[in-house]
């Protein structure tokens, strides 16, 4: 990979914020599309997979937080939520606390469908990390926490 371009002490100028958009969007596609062929053999899409990654990240994710995470319809969850779980890869069961509460825990083939997404997704990652160096990623993490309003910063991991 080339030495990246350093940024313009003039960042926020228009051209410079058109640069970050286009990295952000380009790389994004590259990223996503490292795990199309995983999905498409499962035959499933990129929402199943974000639904994958939540529950994963966190077993026994409410249904109410994975829609609040997602930041999508009732019914697009459902409809996703309905295919993971006819192929074996979600379960629910109620909480304990609130019987009303649909906890959500990945299978053994959810858990290995979603390890091997990941395994793809972090090969990517961490080749671009080590070309950027620690610094670098330190502050690309910087800039994208900025781009997530602060009310939904402790939905991130690691805060």
């Amino acid at each position: 990979m080339a030495a990246p371009i350093p940024a313009s002490p003039l960042f926020l100028r228009e051209p410079e914020i058109r640069r970050g958009i286009e990295l952000l969007y380009f790389g994004y596609a590259n990223l996503t599309r490292s795990i199309d062929a995983g999905l498409a053999k499962q035959g499933l899409g990129r929402a199943h997979h974000r639904a994958l990654y939540f529950i994963a990240r966190q077993p026994d994710l409410t249904v109410s937080a994975l829609l609040s995470i997602l930041g999508i319809t009732k019914q697009s969850l459902g409809r996703v939520l309905g295919e993971l779980a006819d192929r074996g890869m979600v379960e629910t069961r109620t909480g304990e606390r609130d019987r009303r509460q649909r906890l959500l825990r990945l299978t053994p083939a959810g858990a290995a469908l979603e390890s091997e997404l990941f395994d793809a997704l972090r090969e990517k990652m961490s080749t671009a990390y080590s070309s950027a160096g620690q610094g670098a990623v330190g502050g690309f993490w910087a800039v994208l926490e900025g781009l997530v309003p602060e009310s939904d910063r402790s939905s991130v991991s690691g805060r």
